[in-house]
């Protein structure tokens, strides 16, 4: 029963995910990026898992509310047995209506998320109703973490935090997943081989650095020194000179 309760919920999805599709103009098919002859591109997309952590998530937080409004009904009921049960009725109807739509935009949250990685750069495309999308180039990357709470430790799945330049200090944040993302970072949510994804784009970050495509703007003295360097020994230089001729 169970599967034939899967079976046709997913075919009801799939009929609303047409619709709203169509209506808003969703892109159904994975973002792209410029990429040079023999240059390489991968896309993918969170894990199934990760959706099963969100309805899992989903699930206990509609419990926890059933649990309120059950709560709730049978306090009153006990004092006034019909109010109690029109309002039991009302709860339940406010709370399976919004229940339901959030049910649905799991899936839609799934099924717009997107990542392409190339040799130079990531892009990243979330939203449902408002298509977000980040381009993001390994030159500007300062920090790569991976993050794994409890619950997603038990689906196998874990958060790739990507930080560019300026993502340090305090930025306007939104919540993804319990993780504050902003103008200068970049999330790559609910992957199982979030390690290797991390240690991809580090490496492809110092590549890019030291093949002379990132931000390699401050120009070098002969002997690997900065200008800023230089003239800091000099100001060295010039002090152990006033002090020698002081002697």
């Amino acid at each position: 029963m169970s599967t034939h309760f899967e079976g046709a919920s997913g075919r009801l999805y799939e009929g609303l995910w047409g619709i709203l599709a169509r209506w808003f103009r969703v892109p159904t098919e994975p973002p792209t990026l410029p990429a040079a002859p023999g240059e390489s591109m991968s896309t993918f997309r969170p894990d199934p898992a990760w959706l099963r952590y969100l309805k899992l998530k989903f699930w206990v937080g509609a419990a926890v509310a059933v649990f309120v409004v059950l709560l709730n009904s049978l306090a009153v009921t006990v004092a006034e047995p019909w109010v109690g049960l029109l309002l039991l009725i009302a709860e339940l109807l406010f709370v399976v209506g919004p229940a339901v739509a959030a049910f649905v935009a799991l899936h839609l949250r799934y099924d717009t998320t997107w990542y392409v990685m190339t040799d130079r750069s990531l892009r990243i495309r979330r939203g449902i109703w408002i298509i977000h999308e980040t381009t993001i180039t390994y030159e500007n990357i300062q920090n790569v973490t991976v993050n794994q709470g409890p619950l997603q430790r038990y689906f196998g799945i874990a958060d790739v935090m990507v930080q560019t330049a300026g993502g340090g200090g305090a930025v306007q944040a939104q919540q993804h997943g319990g993780a504050a993302v902003g103008a200068h970072t970049g999330l790559i949510e609910g992957v199982t081989d979030a390690p290797r994804i991390r240690d991809l784009l580090v490496s492809r970050m110092r590549r890019s650095r030291s093949s002379g495509l990132g931000d390699e703007h401050d120009e070098q003295e002969p002997g690997g020194f900065t200008p800023d360097q230089v003239a800091l020994l000099r100001e060295v230089r010039d002090a152990a000179r006033v002090l020698a001729g002081s002697r």
